[in-house]
């Protein structure tokens, strides 16, 4: 089943069949113990520094699709999901992005229902909200576990378009640049 793409705004639609590209994984020292759920959910409620990425690898490297869907329904999906677009919003580079107004969409499904989460970027600034509240440029849908490994770096994005994982709808071209529009530690 293929989904109506387009690369860039104005652009006549392009059908989009497989996503994706395959990275090199995140490095993680082996050195402390990977944090707690509980740590976590305190680091990102706290509003201070937040969790880093390593941390977040740590909560999920080596766990099942099923115990990471564990994790977050343990924690409640809208304070843990909250919590990492909040982060989101915080690691944003602002001079990585200069000029560039987007909405960027998340779906991310659980068994039970489908998170939506809205990143937008405008005027220099980073919001974060719950929900479509805007009509988005891209959209991207995944499963919960694969987007904490994309958003920790364990998950390519173009490896998780190719093979599936990833389906995106709207500015392809914006979902390859956007990455490097947050700080990635």
């Amino acid at each position: 089943m293929s989904e109506q793409t387009s690369s860039t705004p104005g652009e006549a639609p392009v059908e989009a069949e497989a996503p994706g590209q395959n990275g090199t994984p995140a490095e993680v020292t082996a050195e402390a113990p990977p944090p707690t759920s509980e740590a976590l959910a305190a680091t990102s409620d706290a509003g201070g520094g937040g969790a880093s990425t390593a941390d977040l690898v740590g909560l999920i490297e080596g766990k099942s699709d099923e115990e990471i869907v564990a994790l977050i329904k343990d924690l409640g999906a809208d304070t843990f999901f909250g919590g990492l677009f909040v982060e989101m919003a915080k690691r944003f580079l602002p001079d990585k992005a200069v000029g560039k107004n987007a909405v960027i969409q998340y779906d991310i499904a659980m068994p039970d229902a489908t998170q939506i989460h809205q990143v937008v970027i405008a005027g220099g600034a980073c919001t974060t909200s719950p929900g479509a509240g805007q009509e988005a440029s891209v959209t991207l849908a995944l499963s919960a576990p694969d987007f904490l490994r994309l958003v920790s770096g364990k998950l390519n994005g173009m490896s998780a378009f190719m093979s599936g994982k990833l389906k995106l709808k709207g500015d392809m071209m914006l979902a390859q640049t956007m990455q490097g529009w947050f700080d990635q530690s």
